[in-house]
This record gives structure tokens, sequence and C-alpha cells, in this order.
């Protein structure tokens, strides 16, 4: 994400006659806000983390603050390294600065909190809670990716098309669009997918009911808060629509039917409730681009075409690697 984020849209390289080293050598602030350094802080905060609570597992204490850093701010230099070929991108020294002094921040978050005792019990709460292996982690990591798509206000509850001016303008006579049933069957295949997913994670799995309810209501409330954010007023619902109502009463309703399938089976239809909607996204709807639905905000900073796209990338691989963990699932089960 952060390699996209940096380097989008990855189009018109050329040389342009700059210097890596006058770039880090220039004055500092130049052509800077405060929500460039804060942005850029918020970004390589979790990568901070993360590094931390892996480095951590080899050595200890501050040592593995340095692996944080220095691998951080390497893969921040790279960035700043390749924008100079990029028209479209400012390399800035500041930008080296800002994303190091985030990471930064979130190693030493997680040294603050790794000694602490309801880590150690939070860490124990997810061991009981969920499978044991290193699938679940990814299985996990899945979860979290398909929920950062999903808070973006710009698409539909539970869908992947944006929505765009053109279709609702309030206070403006225009046709209605028609009802999309194709809208509705991705949505419910998108829940259907997730539900699955959370059976084959828990141990439990009557537990999925609740942990799906968990977080389609975390997803909804943080969409509900971008959308009052960064919406224009009269948007502010427009993503929970009928075509997203319908398919999210669908899903249930396939959930509860099959709550009893026996494991293996379980595989299988996730697979292919993932491939039915990889093949309806791609040559079934018509997604739009990310930059028709910027015309929704009231907010004008690049960062937000740069999120629209990463929604839009995230949606459509998302049912790839969903595959891909069900497939090692299932090979670690007959194994």
């Amino acid at each position: 994400m952060l390699v996209y984020a940096s380097l989008s849209p990855f189009e018109g390289w050329q040389e342009q006659g700059l210097e890596f080293l006058e770039v880090l050598a220039s004055p500092i602030g130049q052509t800077y806000t405060a929500f460039d350094a804060v942005t850029n802080c918020l970004a390589y905060l979790p990568l901070g983390m993360l590094l931390a609570l892996t480095s951590r597992t080899y050595v200890a204490g501050w040592r593995s603050l340095l692996i944080t850093v220095l691998v951080a701010m390497s893969l921040s230099l790279m960035l700043e390294y390749l924008q100079m070929y990029l028209p479209s991108r400012i390399s800035s020294n500041a930008d080296v600065l800002t994303n190091t002094l985030g990471a930064l921040m979130g190693g030493v978050l997680v040294l603050a909190i790794a000694p602490m005792q309801w880590f150690a019990k939070a860490t124990q709460w997810r061991i009981d809670l969920f499978q044991r292996g290193h699938g679940v982690d990814f299985g996990l990591a899945l979860l979290m990716l398909w929920m950062f798509a999903q808070i973006n206000p710009t698409l539909p509850m539970l869908g992947n098309v944006f929505i765009t001016e053109a279709a609702h303008r309030i206070f403006v006579t225009m046709p209605e669009a028609p009802f999309n049933l194709w809208e509705s069957v991705a949505v419910a295949l998108n829940l259907l997918m997730i539900g699955l997913l959370l059976q084959t994670l828990l141990r439990v799995r009557r537990d999925a009911a609740i942990a799906l309810m968990i977080v389609l209501c975390v997803v909804a409330l943080v969409k509900f808060g971008a959308a009052a954010l960064l919406l224009k007023s009269w948007a502010l619902m427009l993503w929970l629509n009928s075509e997203a109502m319908l398919g999210i009463v669908l899903g249930v309703l396939a959930l509860w039917a099959m709550h009893s399938l026996h494991r293996v089976a379980l595989l299988w239809v996730t697979a292919t409730a993932a491939l039915v909607y990889l093949m309806l996204a791609l040559w079934v709807l018509d997604s739009g681009t990310p930059s028709a639905a910027m015309r929704l905000y009231h907010w004008r900073y690049g960062h937000l075409l740069n999120y629209n796209g990463m929604s839009q990338i995230v949606s459509g691989v998302f049912p790839l690697l969903l595959i891909a963990y069900l497939w090692r699932t299932s090979r670690r089960r007959t194994e």
C-alpha cells in the first residue's frame, strides 16, 4: 500500500535532471504542509509496529527498534528516489524524515505495550479464539485488507461499484437509475466470502455469526464517519442503497443455509463464491473509475484518489488471495 500511494499512477517515467543527493540536502519544508507531515507519520506508523513486532522475536530492546527504523528509512529513501522519475510526484527529504519518524513512533509504541500484562492476555485470547497455524495469520490479514477497502464511503456497503455524482444529485430532476440485481448478487457473494472466511478462521464455528456482526458494524460505523468527514452533505448515505440491502439479506440467508457444512465442503464453497464474485466484478459489473468518485468529496487532497485506487485494487485482488489462502488451508489439512 505504501508503494502504491508513493508511486501511483506508475506512468510517465522519465529523467528530470535531478540528483538524489541534492534532494536530500535541500532545505527541509519547502512546499510542505502540516497535513503532509501528519499523513506521512500515520502512514508509516503501522509499518513501524509490524516491523518492531517481527524483529523483537529475534532481537530484544533497542536493537529491534534500530532494525525497524533502518528498514523503514530504507524503504522511504527508495520510494523517494523513484519519485524523481515521475513528473506527477515530488521527491522530498521531508517525506523521508516524517516517514522515518512515523515508523519510529510505531516501534516505540510496540516496545511500550509489549511487556504489559493486558497485551499478553490479548495475545492469549487471540490464540484461544482462532485456529492455530501460520495460515490463520494470513486469513486474518485478508480480513483486515477487506475491511480497509470496504470503509471507502464512495463504495456501496459490501459493493464494488463506485458511486458517481452524475447518478445522484439532490434537487435536480434526473431519470431514476434502474435497480441492478447483479450488484445485489455481488454484495451477497461479498458477505458470503467474509462469513465463510470467518468460519475457517475461528476455532468454534458458531462464533462466526457474532464475529460477522461485529465486522459489519465496525465497517458501517467507520464508513459513516468517513462519509461525514469526506463527502458532500447530500452524499452522506449513498453507500447504503437498495442493492446493498437486498444483497445483505441474500448473503445472510446463504450463510444460514451453509452453517452446517463440513469444513472441507466449506472451503470449496468459499472458493467458488470468490471465483464467481471475481467473474462478476470483471465481466458483468461496471465498477467505474476511482477518479469518477472524486466528485463526491468536498476534501480536495490527492491522497483520496490514491485511496480510491487502492480500494479498487484490493476489491479485485481479495478474491484471488482468498482462493490462495483456501488452497493452502486445504493442503495443510491433507498433510
